[in-house]
Formats: structure tokens, C-alpha cells, sequence
């Protein structure tokens, strides 16, 4: 099974830091840390960030374009 870059059922706003430390295998309140600081420390590009990859990133389960 290939492994995907996907939305996290275990959500806090949309899934994003989830899915990305599902896909890493690491835990997510660390994802979640780091994210947050990142997004400060960059002047909020990691919010961009964020917002786009709400929009690319498929949810669970839904089969691949």
C-alpha cells in the first residue's frame, strides 16, 4: 500500500498537522508544537501554509486523481 500524504480524522481545526504526523509516524502534539512556532517565527507562512494545504490535502479514505 503507497503511502499518502492525507487529512487526519483526529482534528483540531482541519487535520492538517494530523495527517502530516500520521504520515511521518510521529506524534501529533509534537507536529502540532512545532507548527505553531514555525507560524510565528515566519511571520504567519506557516498559516498560509496551512490555509493551502486545506484546500490540496484529500481527506481519509477518498480514492487518489
Amino acid at each position: 500500500m503507497d503511502k499518502r500524504l492525507e487529512k487526519s480524522s483526529d482534528r483540531i481545526i482541519c487535520g492538517i498537522c494530523g495527517g502530516v504526523a500520521e504520515y511521518f509516524n510521529i506524534d501529533k502534539t509534537i507536529v502540532r508544537a512545532v507548527w505553531a512556532l514555525g507560524t510565528i517565527c515566519t511571520a504567519f507562512a506557516g498559516g498560509i501554509l496551512y490555509v493551502v494545504l486545506m484546500f490540496i490535502m484529500p481527506e481519509k479514505n477518498q480514492p487518489a486523481k
